[in-house]
Formats: structure tokens, C-alpha cells, sequence
């Protein structure tokens, strides 16, 4: 029994070190040892739960895995200028936490199977993400200007000329000043 509680955390320390090596690349704010330390905590707290807790409740430490994994993931969200980040950071830490909880729990193939697929969408998904933002980007225009009659219609009729899709978002006149946003 010594000898598996070992093996389990070797497994565990090793797909979440194969994860976090990916967002070490990528220098994401969990990298290699996070998601090792996500992935063996997981295991570790899955097993002690079902030693501690069995045979009447087995699953009661491990329910609470998610809670504190679900505090960690919010620690790497945050909001930038435009859009937020750290999203898919949150979403690793996630699933990394369910590979460890995977292996505590006995299902070596099912999270060895997880953590390739992970690799795979972490890995290779991002270059057909550019493929799509290739065909649909989203930029903002701002303008300011002198206010002149039919200015706005002169700058959408240049949009158009450059085959741009657009849609106003804020049109301020300001005194003698125009402000526009597409």
C-alpha cells in the first residue's frame, strides 16, 4: 500500500510537470512547479480522503478540492485594457487539479488520457486560435476631429472603402470637437 501511495504521487508529479512545462513555456503565471504542486496536492488529498473518510463518507475532503482549486484559479484572472487574461490559466489549474484528484483516486489511464488532451489544446488549439482571429479581428478606431457636417459619414465611407465591418460605439461632440469611436 506504501509502495502505491508513492507511485500515485510520482504519476501525479509527473503529468502536472508535463502540463506546467507547457505554461513554463509560454511564461504563464503557473508554470511548472504550480501545476506539479496542484496536480500532487490533488492526489494526495483525493487518497486521504478516501483513507480517512472511508468507508462511510470517502468523498468529503475530496469535494473541497474544488473549492480551494476554484481560489487559486481566480488568483491568475485579471482584467487588462481590453479583455481578461488568465483565463485559460484558471482553466488548467482546473483541470490539472481533477488529473491529481484522477490518480489519488486510482485512474491512471483516464488522467494519464486527460493530461495529454490537455497538452493538446494548450499546445496545438492556439495556432488554429490564429487562424480564426486572422478572419475576424476586432479593433477599435478612435477619431477626434474638427466639427465639420458630414464628417462621420466621410470616415465610415473610408471604412467601407477598406472593406473594414464597423459599428459606432460612442460619438461625443465636445464644443468645436468631435470624438468618434468604431
Amino acid at each position: 500500500m506504501d509502495y502505491e501511495i508513492f507511485v500515485r504521487l510520482l504519476l501525479a508529479a509527473l503529468w502536472g510537470g508535463i502540463v506546467g512545462a507547457e505554461r513554463e513555456y509560454r511564461s504563464k503565471s503557473a508554470g511548472f512547479r504550480t501545476m506539479m504542486m496542484i496536480s500532487m496536492g490533488s492526489c494526495f488529498f483525493t487518497m486521504m480522503s478516501v483513507l480517512i473518510g472511508a468507508p462511510g463518507n470517502p468523498d468529503r475532503i475530496a469535494s473541497n478540492i474544488l473549492t480551494g482549486i476554484g481560489f487559486l484559479g481566480a488568483g491568475v484572472i485579471f482584467r487588462g485594457e481590453n479583455r481578461v487574461n488568465g483565463i485559460t490559466t484558471a482553466a488548467t489549474i482546473w483541470a490539472v487539479a481533477a488529473v491529481g484528484m484522477g490518480i489519488g483516486a486510482g485512474h491512471y489511464f483516464a488522467s494519464a488520457s486527460a493530461s495529454v488532451l490537455i497538452l493538446v489544446v494548450l499546445a496545438v488549439l492556439p495556432y488554429i486560435e490564429n487562424v480564426i482571429d486572422q478572419f475576424n479581428q476586432s479593433k477599435v478606431y478612435t477619431i477626434q476631429c474638427d466639427f465639420i457636417e458630414g464628417k462621420k459619414l466621410q470616415y465610415e465611407h473610408l471604412l467601407k472603402e477598406n472593406n473594414l465591418k464597423f459599428r459606432i460605439t460612442k460619438e461625443i461632440k465636445e464644443g468645436k470637437n468631435l470624438n468618434f469611436t468604431w
